[in-house]
């Protein structure tokens, strides 16, 4: 678009992607302290977002299971569940659900770390019980 003095072309706006946009919307309702509304969520986050975009995002935490809502009156309130990291690994979960072969994506994963982030897997795996260790398995009674 050309700008009013006749001179060169101003950038269009650039939009935040989703995951930015979710990561933003769990800041604040972290920093909330208690449930809130869409507005509220709304008018924290600024920059012009439409009603619809929040309650499409906050929509999309809850499904999956990054955000809680409570019904109060004719809407919700919104409450986190997780951090940005929470989110981060409900992200690397949904992309391992959907993969026929897990033990060839977990071993394409862990062969791309860095050794850094190799040996901090390490140490966390070392550290979690090995299932069935502490109690029956689910559905055993």
């Amino acid at each position: 678009m050309v700008d009013r003095h006749g001179g060169g072309v101003e950038p269009a706006p650039r939009r935040r992607g989703q995951g930015v946009l979710e990561a933003q919307v769990l800041g604040v309702l972290r920093g909330a302290g208690e449930p809130v509304p869409v507005a509220w969520v709304q008018e924290r986050l600024g920059g012009g977002l439409a009603y619809t975009t929040v309650i499409t995002i906050l929509t999309r935490l809850h499904a999956k299971g990054a955000v809680s809502r409570e019904r109060v009156g004719r809407s919700f309130v919104w409450t986190a569940v997780a951090d940005e990291a929470g989110l981060a690994a409900l992200r690397m979960r949904k992309v391992l659900d959907a993969e026929s072969d897990r033990q060839a994506v977990l071993t394409s994963f862990v062969t791309a770390l860095s050794p850094n982030d190799e040996r901090l897997l390490r140490e966390l795996l070392a550290d979690v019980p090995e299932e069935g260790a502490e109690g029956p398995e689910e559905g055993e009674g």
